[in-house]
């Protein structure tokens, strides 16, 4: 089992009140699943991706990844964590606006120690895997947004992460390059990745191959998707 969630809760102090962003929410993820997290503004699912990508930590209740628990892994551990197992995509691509696309896609290896010579080539070949091989000397602003989100998805990948975190990724993308950016993840997913989404679109959760639903802190459903929506066939419009 990758991931395995049990009774998590995590609740929050504003002020004088309490708030229960996850109230018990059980899950197992598999790897090499294709999971969609949707649900409503404050449902929970941003929480859940939170903990799910070690960014923060539950009130209580467990969270095991790889057979380890979070909880009892230290600050350290958990950077180590977030740099080699999990690969985040956010809506804002979060991208350095004066690097260029190979130096931007580079930067966890830079943490991760990687030698120069090594980086160069792991780079280059997740911008080649998103369709970016022409463009990996552009900054940021000679890039479409489409574009953009690609090299946010190749720095996502370049350290074999085992799970791909997206956080709203088609968000500020127009339809037609929202399944450009779809199909890409369809690729992950077919290459060997966990591929987790979380979205409140449903023309976007429809690609997944599973859709967990989010209401008031708990999974509210569960399923399996019996036709899910394929990149390379969806409408352009």
């Amino acid at each position: 089992m990758l991931i395995s969630i049990r009774d998590l809760h995590r609740v929050y102090q504003v002020g004088d009140q309490e708030v229960r962003a996850l109230d018990g929410v059980d899950l197992d993820i598999e790897q090499n699943e294709y999971v969609a997290i949707m649900g409503p503004s404050g449902s929970g699912k941003s929480t859940l991706m939170n903990i799910l990508g070690c960014l923060d930590t539950p009130s209580r209740g467990s969270y095991n990844l790889k057979g380890h628990e979070i909880a009892k892994m230290t600050d350290d551990e958990l950077a180590r964590i977030r740099n080699m197992e999990i690969g985040f995509v956010f809506q804002t691509f979060n991208l350095l606006a004066r690097a260029d696309a190979l130096h931007n896609v580079e930067l966890p290896l830079v943490y991760a120690g990687i030698k120069h010579e090594e980086r160069r080539r792991r780079a280059k070949e997740a911008l080649e895997l998103v369709g970016l091989g022409t463009r990996m000397k552009h900054k940021p602003n000679e890039l479409s947004g489409g574009q953009r989100q690609r090299v946010a998805i190749a720095r996502a990948l370049v350290n074999k992460p085992s799970i791909i975190l997206a956080d709203e990724p088609t968000g500020n993308l127009d339809s037609k390059t929202g399944e450009e950016i779809m199909m890409a993840f369809e690729n992950i997913w077919k290459q060997g990745n966990t591929v987790i989404l979380v979205t409140h679109e449903p023309e976007i959760a429809e690609h997944a191959r599973r859709v967990v639903r989010m209401k008031d802190g708990r999974v509210e459903s569960d399923l399996v998707n019996p036709n899910p929506r394929s990149a390379a066939t969806a409408p352009s419009a």
